[in-house]
């Protein structure tokens, strides 16, 4: 179980750090998009330090999330992003629903399963 939990985080986290160096660097060409989605990323993009500042977060949530001693950290790094891709997906998207709710299930499973570490940030 403990090789597989490894594959499956290894690939959520390069799928992550694969995602926010393309929002640096745009190397994988843009598919085609309906009206409404490409006025939503021409806004984003005016705003120039926003698309590499979640780039960035992708990068850094992606490579703890690989590594198990810091994987807790990046799950919750990342979960703001994943939840932003599943309300894309649903207002936008839908076809593409299953596989961001698959990455999010992943999220919330490694989430769950580190729990205990995250307790002592809301003990009192």
């Amino acid at each position: 179980m403990k090789i597989v939990k490894f594959i499956i985080c290894f690939l959520f986290g390069a799928m992550f750090i694969n995602a926010g160096l393309n929002k640096i660097f745009n190397y994988i060409p843009t598919p085609e998009l309906s009206e409404e989605l490409t006025k939503i990323n021409q806004a984003l993009e005016t705003v120039k330090w926003l698309l590499p500042l979640v780039g960035i977060v992708q990068i850094i949530g992606g490579i703890l999330f690989i590594i198990p001693k810091t994987r807790a950290l990046g799950a919750i790094m990342v979960f703001p992003i994943m939840v932003g891709i599943i309300c894309q997906h649903i207002c936008y998207e839908p076809i593409g629903l299953p596989f961001a709710s698959v990455f999010a299930l992943i999220n919330l499973w490694i989430i769950i399963d580190n729990r205990n570490k995250y307790l002592p940030l809301i003990e009192k």
